[in-house]
C-alpha cells in the first residue's frame, strides 16, 4: 500500500513556495511509525492501494515471480497513457489523468498473490464450478433485471473487504480512538468501524455485505478478522458465508506493510495470501 496522498491546498501551497510541503502526519524518519496520544500506532491519514499488479500472475509470465525492468516499465507507461479506439470493438479508454492505477509493486512481482507460490488463486473443484456457472449466468442474462449486475454496478459496495484496486478510486481514509479503527474507503464511501475492545462477531444469521470485522493489535501490527459475508457479496475473489479473512496493517515510516489471507475449504483447495 502507498504512501499518504498530499492534500491538494497542501501541494498546491507548496508549488507556490508559501510553505513547506510534507504530507500530513508523515512521519519524519522510516524507522519511527508514529503514536497516538494513548499509544497505538498511528495509521491514521489518506492511504493509495492503487496499483498495475495484478491480483493474479498473468499466463503470458508463465511461472516468473517477478516482471523485468523493462516490462514493468512498459506496464507502468501503459496505465499512464490513452487507449485509442478500436473501431466497432472498443471505444477506448482514459490516461492516468482522469484514473488512478497507480504503478507496479516497487519489487516487481507479477502478482499481488504471494502464498500459493503460483501467484494464482487455489480454487477447488467447486469453487471453480460456481465461478464458470456465475459467468455464463451473467453472459446469457446480463440484465434481466437489476438482481443480474454486478453489486458494484448497483452502488452497493465497490473494493469490497479485504479491498482489491480497480482503476479509480483506490483510496482510504483510516481514523483511531483507543477502542476502534474506522476505515472509510473512497469508492462509494463505505465505512468500516472496527472494534478493537474483544466485542464477539455478529450473530452468523445477520450477515454483511462487507462480512463484520474485529481488530486487535499484536504488537505494531493491527490486525482484522473479517467474517459473516452474505451469499450476494461479491468481492474481487469468490467469497461464500464461510469466507474468513485476515488482514495485517503494519506502518513502516510513510507506507502501511498491508498483508490479508483468505480460508474457505468450501471452494478453496487451501488459504492464499496478498502482500502489497
Amino acid at each position: 500500500m502507498t504512501g499518504r496522498y498530499l492534500v491538494a491546498l497542501l501541494a498546491a501551497l507548496a508549488v507556490a513556495g508559501l510553505m513547506p510541503a510534507p504530507a500530513a502526519g508523515q512521519s519524519g524518519s522510516g524507522a519511527d511509525v508514529g503514536r497516538t496520544s494513548w499509544g497505538d500506532p498511528d495509521l491514521q491519514g489518506l492511504w493509495s492501494y492503487a496499483t498495475l499488479t495484478p491480483l493474479q500472475r498473468p499466463a503470458e509470465v508463465e511461472q516468473r515471480q517477478f516482471f523485468t525492468e523493462e516490462e514493468a516499465a512498459a506496464r507502468n507507461l501503459r496505465g499512464r497513457s490513452d487507449r485509442p479506439d478500436r473501431p466497432g470493438v472498443d471505444p477506448g479508454s482514459y490516461n492516468a489523468f482522469w484514473v488512478d492505477r497507480g504503478e507496479v509493486l516497487q519489487d516487481r512481482r507479477t502478482s499481488q498473490i504471494v502464498d500459493p507460490p503460483d501467484g494464482r488463486l487455489p480454487l477447488n473443484a467447486e469453487g471453480q464450478r460456481r465461478v464458470d456457472a456465475k459467468r455464463e449466468h451473467r453472459r446469457m442474462h446480463p440484465a434481466d433485471s437489476w438482481l443480474d449486475r454486478p453489486i458494484w454496478d448497483r452502488c452497493i459496495t465497490y473494493h469490497g473487504v479485504p479491498p482489491v484496486g480497480t482503476s479509480y478510486n483506490n483510496t482510504y481514509h483510516i481514523l483511531q480512538t483507543p477502542e476502534f479503527v474506522a476505515i472509510q474507503v473512497e469508492n462509494i464511501h463505505d465505512v468500516r468501524v472496527i472494534p478493537l475492545t474483544g466485542r464477539p462477531h455478529l450473530d452468523e444469521r445477520i450477515p454483511q455485505w462487507n462480512g463484520d470485522s474485529r481488530g486487535y493489535w499484536d504488537g505494531d501490527t493491527l490486525v482484522v478478522e473479517t467474517r459473516g459475508y452474505s451469499a450476494k457479496s461479491e468481492l474481487r475473489f469468490p467469497t461464500t458465508p464461510n469466507t474468513r479473512a485476515v488482514e495485517r496493517f503494519t506502518r513502516r515510516g510513510n507506507v502501511i506493510d498491508y498483508e490479508f489471507t483468505i480460508e474457505d475449504p468450501e471452494i478453496y483447495t487451501r488459504p492464499f495470501t496478498v502482500n502489497r
